[in-house]
């Protein structure tokens, strides 16, 4: 029902005495969708919150341009950010000030998976709907929520991939990798990897000769960096932020480790700005990641370049998950036709998004399943290498997905 903006004292008493729901649009402050964005946006993983909060605004510009959320009347997407500095703490703190002061209707967040694990949670408790683009830890969607949407595959998933990886390089190439080397940040994104890394390589008979946490926020890495040496692994299997990466990467090499690979887990070594902190250092460098730029899907190469030319620098698989999820907010929202919170749940639920501007993932659909996953997400591998024109990341596994004309390189010379 719509209803007119003024109403009589009467009316308006009655209406409030009766407790009716609208809706529809009500009053001024109604004709926008509050949006909360709980993100990094200081300390050690800023460079990826500001990347996941470029993706979201250019999204919303788009979204608002066309016309906003059309069964609400055109209502325009409100942003609202919190800086989560990367703490759980202050995530949940803002997640309570979102929620009670600021009122907003959704929330999504928090990259950190340490940070998104117990924000979750405050969301869940209030009914409101909270939407993670791409926190990996498993344990966030095994909470047995019904709030929480998770767009990127969880870390399960990529471990499962980074192994098939390796399996189909040693295959293809005819070397054999016998050891293997863990590093990673002592967070619940590097300690979850790690903990599906142990299964996987206990599995497929892999030894494992290191499995090494490091706080993110460490300023030396090389006491780290000369057991990785010591340890004559065949294959670095790494979890880092966006400092750390850097900082691992230049120490990897100036103590001139010797390894059939590196492979890497997004995060800090998909940073626009890895490649340009480490220069040659990163060349053979393998990445799993959600996304890259030479993937090929409609409308994928168009909206990268809109991105590069507003922000100086490519998409990374983290921002194109932050880009999609205000895209499956939109479809939601348009499906509710409603302001009201368990509306915009419950749309979210039966959510099968395959088309539209935000669709330039590598899979075909966005659909929850019961936990709240997205039951289609899938990774990528790329690998760094020069083609000519400097260092570059290029798609390379699976193998359907790699650039026309590329043979991967390894093991690393």
């Amino acid at each position: 029902m719509k209803f007119n903006r003024f109403w009589t004292a009467t009316a308006a008493a009655g209406l409030l005495i009766s407790g009716l729901m609208f809706t529809g649009p009500a009053t001024a402050e109604e004709t926008t969708i509050k949006i909360g964005n709980i993100i990094p946006l200081s300390g050690p993983s800023a460079s990826v919150g500001q990347q996941g909060k470029n993706a979201r605004e250019m999204a919303v510009e788009e979204i608002n341009a066309g016309g906003g959320i059309k069964s609400l009347g055109g209502a325009k997407l409100e942003m609202l950010y919190a800086d989560s500095e990367s703490k759980p703490e202050k995530g949940v703190s803002e997640a309570e000030r979102m929620i009670n002061t600021e009122k907003v209707n959704v929330l999504t967040g928090c990259w950190n998976s340490a940070v998104t694990y117990p924000t979750t949670a405050v969301a869940e408790r209030y009914g409101v709907p909270f939407i993670v683009p791409v926190s990996v830890s498993d344990k966030i969607t095994e909470q047995g929520f019904k709030n929480v949407f998770r767009i990127a595959a969880k870390d399960s998933w990529w471990t499962r991939d980074q192994f098939a990886f390796l399996k189909d390089m040693q295959a293809e190439f005819n070397t054999p990798v016998k050891k293997l080397a863990f590093v990673y940040e002592n967070g619940d994104w590097g300690k979850g990897m790690a903990s599906q890394w142990k299964k996987l390589a206990e599995k497929d008979g892999y030894e494992v000769v290191m499995d090494e946490p490091y706080p993110s926020t460490a300023t030396d890495l090389s006491p780290v960096v000369q057991k990785i040496r010591r340890s004559r692994a065949d294959v670095l299997l790494l979890v880092s932020n966006a400092a750390d990466a850097i900082l691992l990467t230049n120490t990897l090499a100036e103590y001139k480790v010797r390894l059939k690979a590196i492979v890497a887990t997004g995060g800090g070594h998909a940073d626009p700005f890895f490649i340009k902190a480490v220069g040659k250092n990163a060349q053979y460098l393998f990445d799993i990641v959600e996304w890259e730029a030479d993937i090929n899907k409609p409308g994928a190469k168009e909206t990268n370049a809109k991105y590069k030319a507003k922000y100086g620098y490519n998409l990374t698989g983290e921002a194109v998950d932050a880009y999609l999820s205000m895209y499956v907010i939109k479809d939601a929202l348009e499906r509710a036709a409603s302001f009201d919170k368990d509306a915009i749940r419950k749309a979210l639920a039966e959510t099968n998004l395959t088309s539209g501007a935000g669709m330039i993932v590598g899979y075909d659909a966005v659909e929850f399943d019961e936990s709240g996953q997205n039951s289609h997400a899938s990774p990528v591998i790329v690998q760094i290498n020069d083609m000519g024109n400097g260092l570059e990341r290029i798609t390379v596994w699976p193998k359907s997905a790699r650039r026309a004309g590329y043979t991967p390189v390894f093991p690393k010379p």
